[in-house]
């Protein structure tokens, strides 16, 4: 059996393809890697691929033993850090189960050099999701997944191209891009640039009446932007409020989108442990390293 772990803002969400279960992150704190037990024996567990917050560190899926700092660069940044993503990820690597570590896109992934403009294109579950859509939709895709924040990702020719995170472009619920305002307050000191970011969502700048109507145009204006480089790619959304702004966004790009739930990241990186131990040498174009 393989297991995919997404480690994500609000939940740790676990799947072996055929079942899921998810915690709280906060409750994430206490895991302990026998809590697979709920899927199957730990014998029998084959794989797992995981996810630890922004993978700036790594460019390749990584066995876990060779990642140093988490696959990452720093803790600092944008984010809410509460401890238990570190807790479920320090678990995987304690418990001697086969694992690799999924990193995210940045200026050391092989995207197209573009994106590079910006530190930081997307988190590593979000290779998850795409991985996932990619194995429904084919090689040709652009997926927006929106919850607490929005990112949008373009796959072309079954290669990642690049990535729009959370805090260049599309807000989500919780998390933004900072405008004129936020930069103010941050050079008042009334607040860090992190809080300002945690606080840029359409749930602290809209009414609750147009929350949903601008999740729906900002993302369909992310996905517009991707369709200039590939238009004949497929159109996904996923996330909590997929379901939610799927018609807005059909209606603003006028044309077909498909939607997938909050796991699609937890499942296709079960799809990713199965294929990296199975022998694959890449992900959508990201290097393995085993």
């Amino acid at each position: 059996m393989y297991i995919g772990i997404d480690h994500g803002t609000t939940a740790m969400r676990f799947s072996c393809g055929e079942t899921e279960f998810k915690i709280s992150r906060e409750d994430a704190r206490t895991f302990d890697y026998r809590d697979l037990a709920r899927f199957c024996p730990h014998d029998e567990i084959e794989g797992v691929a995981v996810c630890y917050s922004m993978g700036d560190g790594i460019s390749a899926v990584t066995d876990i033993r060779k990642v140093e700092n988490r696959g990452i660069v720093s803790r600092e940044g944008a984010g809410k850090h509460i401890g238990g993503g570190t807790r479920v990820y320090d678990e995987i690597a304690r418990s001697g189960l086969p694992a690799v570590v999924v990193p995210g896109l940045h200026r050391g992934s092989p995207t197209d050099p573009r994106f590079k403009v910006y530190s930081h294109q997307a988190s590593p579950e979000k290779i998850g999701i795409a991985y996932e859509v990619a194995h429904d939709l084919g090689g040709d895709l652009v997926v927006c997944d929106t919850s607490s924040n929005t990112v949008t990702l373009l796959v072309s020719g079954g290669r990642l191209v690049g990535a729009f995170d959370a805090c260049v472009f599309a807000p989500g619920t919780r998390h933004g891009a900072l405008d004129v305002d936020a930069i103010r307050k941050i050079d008042r000191g009334e607040c860090t640039a992190n809080e300002a970011f945690l606080r840029a969502g359409v749930d602290y700048a809209c009414p609750p009446e147009h929350r949903t109507g601008t999740l729906a145009m900002f993302a369909a204006m992310e996905c517009a932007a991707m369709l200039l480089m590939s238009p004949d790619a497929a159109v996904a959304l996923a996330g909590s409020m997929g379901p939610m702004i799927a018609p807005g966004v059909r209606d603003i790009l006028g044309r077909p989108v498909v939607v997938y739930d909050e796991w699609c990241a937890a499942r296709g990186l079960v799809r990713i442990a199965a294929d990296v131990f199975g022998g694959k040498k890449e992900i959508l174009g990201l290097p393995v390293d085993l």
